[in-house]
This record gives structure tokens, C-alpha cells and sequence, in this order.
């Protein structure tokens, strides 16, 4: 048991109850007491002065006007009352729109400064999209443009022709090359969008070799594109030969995207030979004045024109179109040996009648009209002419048509006429589900006489069917072969029951 040392313990509570200690104890309470009441109310106002500016009542919330003195104090700025107004709500992140900063007022706890209103102007903040921002870097090539195509084609109408072409659809004229690097490293002439095409097409009735520019953007960015073009035609026809050396000129203007206007100018020479001869003793007047002016065209003829055209194209594609329409009207006037006016019409409808979900197995209705009219003066090799693939099937090529001569043993020559007016409606539809041969029904009618006139004995109608066949590898145009039969017909017409086109390029 622990033991208690009680004499220690009484004397110290004896010396805590003298009466020297008694006397000291009270003060020394009050003085703490003081203390920390005044360090409370230090630590109130010094919160007040940092949340209310001077002469700011929380209770009301508004500024008190200070007591005027009779000499006021220096440096003093009057303050006006202010009601604070109610801070607009923060805009939705991120903004709907963005535009320059404005100065506007904004409330705010800062306290006036010498000089300065309250509430301070400020700006509103310019909020960005958060997104993330990285640099980006594109490098590209141009895709090949330029291509030669070997390749041959055969026809009724022309026999077997043979066909070499450089086409380039990003030529550039201004860009010479600098070095023998550039003109065989395919960089000279390129780079501007323009179009070349050098052709050569030697066959077995028909020549032709040309040179076509093309620029599609004359000026910039502006519609209006620019053409010119050299040729040389070789035909030989059954009836005479006939070599065309000449070139155009052509400026155009794209109204809308489907909508073009062209002017042109053109100069060729005709060079006609190997008259088919007649024996002019049995020919009616009329006849033997139509072949001695066919016979006076031989050897040289300069022609000359200017033509305005018309286009408008809707369609859909310019090989196998399903919808939409063509529409192109010319006005022509030659002068050279020749003076002459001519007007022509084209005009083609399609109807997309029917077709799988997947776009594919088109069955299409389409109707097309030719209409052509052409002055008195107009020389016999520019004439109107019918029959063949592209006119009038049933019929030979060049035809259906005027003739003279025919009668008392003497042949016949095609002279074509002034006017035409040509009609075709066909129906195609899908015979394989890749599309690859299709059928078509059709029927061409119309006519070509030497005046303005629809003759019930020399109108001619076609009825007939027809196969499609699209093979990639011979190019985009599919081959034609087309059975027709003229139940309508001319006597001195020559027929042809069977036609078809073939082309081959690469």
C-alpha cells in the first residue's frame, strides 16, 4: 500500500490560500477575459473591411452618402449610390456562337480605387471549343492523266479503222520544259487542267487525224472555257471522195451546271474528186441540174462560218443515260465559196422505268427528234444525209435519201437534201443479271427531202430489236448489233436489214 505524505500536501494547500494569493487571482482574470474579447472583435471588423467596402450596409445593400464638411477633404471622389444588379447567368459551354470581344460592366467584390468606377469595366471572355489541336500534314501526288490508247474499231458505217491517241487532261501550254529532265520525267507540260488530245485514226473508208486544246477555265475561276481544234478528214464515199483540212475556234460559257452557251469560228477546205460519172443526155432537167452542180464542186472549196449553240444536259451518264434529256440547238452561217444558213435541233428524252434496289438492271424508255433546215445555197456534200447506225437502221449508210439518176440504165447518186427531220424510240432492259447483254425493241422513222416537206411515199420507218454487250476491257461503250426492217421506204432506198458497231481501245 502506497504510503500518503500528508505534511507536503497540506502545505501547499495552505500557500494557495493565503490571502496575498486570494488578492491576485481576480485581476489577473479580468485582464484575460479583456484579451480575448478585444482580439474577437479585432478579427469581426477586420473580416467586415475585407468584405464590405467603406460606407457599404449588408443589411440594405446599399452605399451611405458621406457627411458633407465645409472644406471637403483632399483627394475625396464622390460616390453615387449603387444598386447592385443581379450577375446573368454563365453561358453554355461551349458558346452556340463566337464573335469580338465587347466591353460590357460586370459586377464585382473589387473595392473602388482612386479613380476608378465600380463596378470596373471589364470584357466578356472569349470562350474555344475544347478540342484537341494537332498539326497536320498532307502530302499528295497527282493521279495519272495522261494515257496512249492503242486500239481499232469496225462499223457499218465505216468500215475497220485502227486508232492511236495521246490524251493528257492536265496539260499546261505555259509550262515549257527547263532541262531534258522535265521533258522526259513527265513533269513539262503539266499542271493547269487543260486539256489535249492528238489523234490518229487511219482505216479502211475513213481517215481522220486531229489536235484538240481545250482550256476549261480561261480566266481563273470564272465559267468560261476556250477550244481549238485542227483536222483532217479522209472519206471516201461510194459516190465521191472527199479530203477536209480546216480548224475551229470555239469560246464557251456555262450558264448553270446543266445549262451552256458556245460561239465558234471555223475555216476549212473541201477537196471533192472522183464523181461517180452519169449520163447526163437521160436525166430530167432537174436531175441534170443537181449533178452539174455536184460535178462543179469538184477540186477545191474554202468554207467558212460562225455558229452559236445551245446546250442543255441533264442526263445522268453520256454512254448508257437513264434519266434526264439533251437538248442542243445551232445556228450556223457559212460564207467562202458557199453563202448559207443553217439551223439545227437535237433533242433526247430518257425515262429509268424500272430497276433493281441496288441500282443495277435498268429497264429505260428513251425518244429522240433531229430537225435540221439549210439555205438555198448550200453545196451538195453539206447536205443531209440518212441511214446507218446513228440516223436511220434499216437502211445503208447515206441510203435514204434524194437520189438523181436511177432510171434508163444509168446508177444512182445520194445528193442528200436541205432539210431532216429524224425520230428514234427504244426500249432497253437487262437480259443478264450483271448486266452485261441487254436487249433492246425499238423503231426510227423520219425523213430527208430536198425542200421542207413530210412526203407520205418517201417517209421512212424502221421497226427492230437489238443486243448490248458490255465488255470492260473494249471500253466504256458497250458493241451494238441491231436487226431492222423498213416497212416504209423510198424506191431508189438501199437497204441494210443488219448494222453493228465495234470498238476497241486501250
Amino acid at each position: 500500500m502506497e504510503s500518503i505524505d500528508l505534511p507536503k500536501r497540506l502545505a501547499r494547500r495552505a500557500a494557495i490560500n493565503t490571502p496575498m494569493a486570494r488578492g491576485l487571482a481576480v485581476p489577473i482574470a479580468v485582464l484575460a477575459c479583456t484579451a480575448l474579447f478585444w482580439t474577437a472583435l479585432s478579427w469581426t471588423s477586420s473580416a467586415n473591411a475585407q468584405n464590405y467596402p467603406p460606407g457599404y450596409n449588408p443589411a440594405t445593400g446599399t452605399y451611405v452618402q458621406p457627411q458633407q464638411n465645409d472644406a471637403p477633404q483632399q483627394n475625396y471622389v464622390p460616390q453615387q449610390n449603387y444598386v447592385p444588379q443581379p450577375v446573368p447567368p454563365q453561358t453554355a459551354f461551349p458558346p452556340t456562337q463566337f464573335g469580338p470581344r465587347q466591353r460590357v460592366l460586370q459586377p464585382g467584390q473589387s473595392v473602388p480605387g482612386s479613380g476608378t468606377a465600380f463596378p470596373p469595366i471589364g470584357t466578356d471572355p472569349v470562350y474555344t471549343p475544347n478540342v484537341r489541336v494537332a498539326d497536320l500534314i498532307v502530302n499528295g501526288f497527282p493521279a495519272r492523266t495522261g494515257r496512249i490508247m492503242f486500239g481499232g474499231a469496225v462499223n457499218s458505217d465505216a468500215g475497220v479503222t485502227g486508232q492511236i491517241t495521246i490524251d493528257e487532261r492536265n496539260f499546261d501550254i505555259m509550262r515549257w520544259p527547263r532541262s531534258f529532265r522535265d521533258l522526259f520525267g513527265g513533269t513539262a507540260f503539266r499542271g493547269a487542267g487543260q486539256t489535249f488530245r492528238l489523234e490518229a485514226a487511219p482505216g479502211s473508208d475513213f481517215d481522220r487525224y486531229s489536235v484538240q486544246f481545250a482550256d476549261p477555265n480561261l480566266f481563273g475561276y470564272l465559267p468560261i472555257s476556250f477550244s481549238a481544234s485542227g483536222f483532217l478528214y479522209d472519206r471516201r464515199y461510194d459516190d465521191w471522195d472527199e479530203n477536209r483540212l480546216g480548224g475551229r475556234f470555239s469560246l464557251g460559257y456555262r450558264i448553270t451546271p446543266d445549262l451552256s452557251l458556245a460561239v465558234g469560228i471555223s475555216g476549212q477546205n473541201v477537196d471533192l474528186s472522183r464523181v461517180r460519172a452519169l449520163n447526163t443526155a437521160i436525166l430530167s432537167p432537174g436531175d441534170a441540174a443537181e449533178y452539174q452542180e455536184l460535178t462543179d464542186a469538184q477540186g477545191d472549196n474554202e468554207l467558212y462560218s460562225g455558229s452559236i449553240t445551245l446546250t442543255h444536259n441533264t442526263r445522268d451518264s453520256p454512254i448508257q443515260p437513264s434519266q434526264g434529256h439533251y437538248f442542243q440547238f445551232q445556228f450556223e452561217e457559212t460564207f467562202g465559196d458557199y453563202d448559207y444558213s443553217r439551223i439545227e435541233l437535237e433533242y433526247r428524252k430518257y425515262w429509268l422505268l424500272a430497276s433493281r434496289a441496288d441500282g443495277s438492271g435498268k429497264q429505260t424508255f428513251s425518244y429522240s427528234t433531229q430537225v435540221g433546215f439549210s439555205g438555198n445555197d448550200t453545196p451538195i456534200f453539206e447536205n443531209f444525209f440518212a441511214g446507218g447506225y446513228a440516223t436511220l437502221r434499216g437502211f445503208d449508210f447515206r441510203g435514204a435519201g434524194p437520189v438523181v439518176g436511177g432510171t434508163g440504165g444509168n446508177p444512182y447518186v445520194a445528193v442528200g437534201g436541205e432539210f431532216q427531220f429524224l425520230n428514234s424510240v427504244e426500249y432497253m432492259f437487262p437480259i443478264t443479271a450483271d448486266d452485261a447483254f441487254r436487249g433492246v425493241a425499238f423503231c426510227d422513222f423520219g425523213t430527208v427531202e430536198s425542200s421542207v416537206k413530210l412526203d407520205a411515199d418517201s417517209f421512212r420507218v424502221a421497226p427492230g430489236l437489238g443486243l448490248r454487250v458490255a465488255i470492260p476491257a473494249l471500253g466504256p461503250a458497250p458493241l451494238a448489233f441491231d436487226f431492222a426492217y423498213p416497212v416504209n421506204k423510198s424506191d431508189f432506198d438501199n437497204e441494210r436489214i443488219f448494222s453493228f458497231y465495234m470498238s476497241l481501245i486501250r
